[in-house]
């Protein structure tokens, strides 16, 4: 502030310094003429000060408070123990940021719900990611893409959140990472991380991989030994399983309290009245998120589901999808391969036509008319189950004739395999059938495949997918979409035979991504086998609409109809007549 002296007008310029190496006030240093005055501070008080001519009086500010919190990492000693890294999800260096690249930094992004300064100024504080993970404060086996950061920076400030990454690009390091974050700064001190049980070798891992100083725990064993796991106070991070969860509902303390609840898989909980989600639900806990890479497997109601862990009553499934795209944006973050690794090799899908032998076809047609005759006569009494049962077996049919073995399609594979085998490349065969399967390995043993699905014991499902990958005659593996469905890492291999089809396009995906993911090691030849004319193209009609409800949700494309599956539809498969009525979607 300043005026004329020579008008008389009171004159001042005044500036402000801080003092950060000492004792952390700030001065006001104020230059006047000659008079007495008495300006204010910051409490409203008057200060009576006596100025001589162009003198100078220091006046103490308290400094601005603000709250801010840094990282502080402890160092990790040499020879702390990790895992086995053959499973590893690790990707391979991305690029080392260029001078083009370093003005891009990735900052913590609040929700939009967040409306306090206070909150929203302790996040603009927090350093770039991109400084941690270059700086020798926090070591990272590999330097992350750019979209992780970005999904690592979305979960840190979330209490409730969806990473629903298209499967490959790395949940599980996203969340491990934001957690390892959350640790050192303070704000998580015990965490419970929910998996399959097939996952936690996997899960178990990955930390020793990301966060080698965070120390982990898995609750097994008996009840006595779990009890005890539950109640332990030093772990920060504890791993358990859905499966688990049943039996331990008791041995939860009523006190027990987690700052973060993580849900791998969160599709398993899309049911809302399932005793799986009821039981998730009463956890006590601060932070809920929530990581899937479907996070729509039917219909809309299954994204329901999983926020009522997240936010109970957030969504209704009365929401058109669209709306309820809306409403989520901020609570999802979703991204596809192909818009963020653009240099990710390209997947191909090859439709594999088959027409059934004349044994097929013959068996096939006296099951359906038998089948169909049956469900007529029973009229109102028929149900659901009695459908499922019958398209079941004339699927099976299409695989395999029950009486001959004859098999158009196996006829096809065993061609397309010799091919993968002379090149030196491996291929995943998946079947929904342990049956099926069994009949292809010993069908296909001059290939020597192996077998990975439910019948294989989890202890030496590890040992089967490492000779897989090291040893180079044995190029196939015959693999169940439910055992092989989620956490696998297959990106050496080049070629997936899906032999039948799945009820959800979900599920194809996933077992399709265990191959097409970070690493990958050249392009991905997806082969889909479809027998012709029958219960397997109609079936196909009903994956390809099931596909534009996900694509609904997370676009801004209104349906072109009304997608859900409805009893006449499923029923119109055999052009059934059935009494109306929504009906539960097929799994």
């Amino acid at each position: 502030m300043s005026v004329d002296h020579e008008r008389g007008s009171p004159a001042w310029c005044w500036s402000a310094a801080g003092d950060p190496l000492g004792a952390g006030l700030r001065t006001l240093s104020v230059y006047a003429k000659a008079m007495e005055v008495a300006p204010a501070t910051d409490d409203g008080m008057a200060v009576p000060l006596s100025l001589a001519p162009r003198g100078a009086v220091k006046v103490p500010l308290a400094p601005p408070r603000i709250k801010t919190r840094h990282f502080v990492f402890p160092q990790v000693a040499d020879d702390q123990k990790v895992l086995p890294d053959a499973q590893s999800s690790a990707p391979p260096v991305p690029p080392t940021l260029s001078a083009s690249h370093d003005q891009r930094f990735t900052r913590i992004r609040p929700p939009g719900e967040m409306i306090k300064l206070e909150d929203r100024l302790y996040y603009a504080l927090q350093p770039p990611l991109e400084t941690i993970v270059s700086g020798q404060l926090l070591h990272f086996p590999f330097h992350p893409f750019p979209y992780q950061l970005e999904g690592v920076a979305f979960l840190y400030a979330r209490y409730s959140a969806v990473l629903a990454d298209e499967m490959g690009l790395g949940k599980t390091m996203q969340a491990i990472t934001a957690i390892r974050l959350l640790l050192h700064s303070g704000e998580l001190r015990r965490v419970l991380l929910i998996c399959p049980k097939p996952l936690v070798t996997n899960w178990q891992r990955e930390f020793h991989h990301w966060a080698p100083e965070v120390p982990v725990s898995v609750i097994e064993g008996d009840q006595a030994k779990r009890r005890w796991q539950w109640q332990l106070g030093e772990s920060p991070v504890r791993i358990a399983n859905y499966e688990l969860l049943h039996r331990d509902r008791e041995l939860l303390a009523p006190d027990t309290h987690f700052d973060l609840v993580v849900l791998d898989e969160s599709q398993r909980i899309k049911n809302r009245s399932s005793t799986t989600a009821q039981i998730v639900r009463s956890i006590p806990r601060s932070r809920s998120w929530a990581l899937t890479g479907t996070p729509v497997e039917n219909s809309p109601e299954d994204l329901v589901g999983i926020f009522e862990f997240l936010s109970p009553g957030f969504l209704s499934p009365n929401l058109k999808p669209r709306r309820m795209g809306r409403l989520v944006s901020d609570y999802i973050l979703r991204r596809t391969k192909d818009r963020v690794l653009t240099e990710l090799p390209p997947k191909m899908f090859r439709d594999a036509d088959v027409t059934l032998t004349a044994e097929q076809r013959e068996t096939y047609r006296l099951a359906e008319d038998e089948g169909v005759l049956r469900l007529s006569k029973m009229g109102e009494a028929a149900t659901i189950q009695h459908v499922f049962e019958l398209v079941l077996r004339l699927k099976q049919i299409c695989n395999f004739d029950p009486a001959s073995g004859a098999s158009s399609k196996l006829e096809r594979l065993a061609a397309d395999l010799e091919e993968v085998a002379a090149s030196g490349q491996k291929a995943l065969v998946f079947s929904q059938w342990v049956g099926t399967l069994d009949e292809l390995r010993r069908r296909l043993a001059r290939f020597r495949p192996l077998a990975y699905h439910g019948g294989v014991p989890s202890h030496r499902r590890d040992e089967v997918i490492r000779r897989f990958k090291e040893e180079a005659d044995r190029p196939l593996l015959l693999i169940s979409y439910g055992a092989g469905g989620v956490g696998l890492n297959l990106q050496f291999a080049r070629y997936v035979f899906l032999f039948d089809r799945w009820w959800n396009p979900a599920v194809e995906d996933q077992a399709i991504n265990r191959v097409h993911r970070i690493g990958a090691a050249g392009p991905v030849t997806v082969t889909r086998f479809l027998a012709l004319a029958t219960i397997e193209e109609r079936i196909n009609q009903v994956l390809e609409e099931k596909r534009e409800i996900f694509d609904t949700i997370f676009s801004d494309a209104e349906p072109h109809k009304h997608l859900g599956l409805t009893r006449h539809e499923i029923f119109g498969l055999f052009q059934l007549k059935t009494p109306a009525g929504p009906i539960d979607l097929a799994a």
